[in-house]
C-alpha cells in the first residue's frame, strides 16, 4: 500500500524545524560573544564603581566550565555513534552461529529436533527432562545422567507415543533430585541466530532465533 504525502506539507515542516533550530543557535551564547560583552563592559564601566576583577574571573569561570561541558557532550556523542557501530559489526558476526541461552520455553517445528545442556550438580540422584505443551499436558519425559558436570540432551521432537509432535511452542523444565531435595535445573537451550537488531539507543543487541525466538545477547551463555 502506498501512503501519500503532502510535498507543500513537508516542505512547511522542514522550514519550520530549520527556524527552530537558527533560533536555538541565535539564543546560543559563545565564546566570541562572550568575550565581546566583556570587553564592552570594561569600557563602559563607572569609573567611580569599577567592577571587581574577580567578579569577571568568575563568570568566564562559569562561562568555560558550560563550554566543557558542551564539548564533553560532543565527545560523548561521537563515543555512542562508535559503539553503536562496533554493535553492529559485532552483531552481524553472530548470524549463522548457534547459541546457548537459558530457557523455559521454545518454539518447535514439526518434524525438527531440539537440543540443549543441563549442568548437573553434586549429590543428583535423578535427573528428568519434562517437555509439555501448551495445554500444560506432558508430551515427553526423557531421563538424563545424574553425573556431576554439563550433560547434553536432544529431544527429537516424538511424543511419548512415538508420533511427532505438532509445530507449537512448548515448556521444557528440568527436574532433579539434589541430596533429597527435588527442584528444577536451569536448562540451556541451543538456537541459530538468523538475525540481529539494535534497540534505538544503538546499545543493546537483541539476537533473533527461530527456537527461542528474541535472546538479548547479554542472556547467551555460549557461542558455537
Amino acid at each position: 500500500m502506498t501512503i501519500a504525502t503532502d510535498p507543500i506539507q513537508n516542505w512547511a515542516a522542514q522550514a519550520q524545524a530549520a527556524a527552530e533550530a537558527q533560533q536555538k543557535k541565535e539564543q546560543t551564547l559563545g565564546i566570541d560573544s562572550f568575550l565581546t560583552l566583556m570587553t564592552a563592559q570594561l569600557r563602559n564601566q563607572d569609573p567611580l564603581k569599577p567592577l571587581e576583577g574577580t567578579e569577571f574571573i568568575s563568570q568566564l569561570a562559569q562561562f568555560g566550565t558550560v563550554s566543557g561541558v558542551q564539548g564533553m557532550q560532543t565527545s560523548l556523542e561521537v563515543l555512542a555513534s562508535s559503539l553503536r557501530a562496533t554493535q553492529t559489526l559485532n552483531g552481524a558476526t553472530m548470524i549463522g552461529r548457534d547459541i546457548l541461552a537459558s530457557a523455559d520455553s521454545f518454539d518447535h517445528t514439526q518434524g525438527g529436533s531440539v537440543s540443549g545442556q543441563i549442568d548437573v550438580p553434586p549429590g543428583t540422584t535423578s535427573l528428568q527432562l519434562r517437555i509439555t505443551d501448551s495445554s500444560g499436558s506432558v508430551v515427553r519425559e526423557i531421563q538424563l545422567e545424574t553425573a556431576e558436570g554439563v550433560r547434553d540432551f536432544t529431544w527429537d521432537g516424538l511424543r511419548s507415543d512415538g508420533s511427532q509432535a505438532e509445530s507449537d511452542t512448548y515448556d521444557i523444565e528440568a527436574v532433579a533430585t539434589v541430596r533429597g531435595q527435588t527442584g528444577s535445573l536451569e536448562v540451556m537451550m541451543a538456537g541459530r541466530v538468523s538475525s540481529v537488531s539494535l534497540d534505538a539507543s544503538g546499545t543493546n543487541l537483541t539476537l533473533n532465533t527461530a527456537t527461542l525466538g528474541q535472546v538479548s545477547m547479554a542472556a547467551v551463555r555460549r557461542v558455537q
